[in-house]
């Protein structure tokens, strides 16, 4: 992804504003890594844990009649993971120590997620305008073929099917076994 050094920079600023943090990831709703500090752990992992907690938060706000998805934190024994809307089509997930201030970590992931939202927004936009200046590939005819003659076969004879009386006699097949 071209704007990933931009998102890297977001997440590592974010990471020295709220020093209880000790990871970042920046995630497509698909759970598609884009980018990440995660000292630890996988980030892959992470971000397919994120679309699936995200499925299950947007269905649980939308069936109570909450809206669309802000955000979700889950809170551990050992701290938290805070994951937040980025834009349409990407999340933000903070991973943060027990004693950090939930107030500052929610002031500073709803700024960093509205900032990564708008960095990943304005590169599929340039995307799909890229998309869109490209000359669509010509459909190549399909290989004219010479007009071939239909091919003669001779004549057939019909062949005259008649009906054979069939004798009346039936079999009777009987199987036995031996004990």
């Amino acid at each position: 992804m071209a704007a990933e050094p931009e998102l890297l920079d977001e997440l590592r600023r974010l990471r020295a504003r709220v020093p209880q943090l000790t990871g970042a990831l920046a995630a497509g709703v698909d759970g598609l890594v884009l980018a990440h500090d995660t000292p630890g752990v996988e980030p892959e992992v992470l971000a397919a844990l994120t679309a699936a907690a995200l499925g299950v938060a947007v269905r649980m706000a939308d069936t109570t009649g909450r809206g669309d998805l802000r955000e979700l934190l889950v809170r551990g024994a050992y701290g938290y993971v805070a994951t937040y809307a980025a834009g349409d089509s990407a999340v933000l997930t903070l991973l943060a120590q027990d004693r950090v201030n939930v107030g500052r970590l929610h002031l500073e992931g709803r700024r960093s997620g509205a900032r990564i939202g708008e960095l990943v927004d304005a590169l599929e936009a340039k995307a799909r305008e890229a998309r869109a200046r490209e000359p669509k590939p010509a459909v190549p005819a399909p290989p004219k073929t010479p007009a071939k003659a239909p091919l003669r076969t001779p004549a057939k004879t019909p062949t005259v099917r008649t009906r054979s009386a069939r004798g009346s006699a039936t079999t009777n097949a009987r199987t036995t076994t031996e004990s």
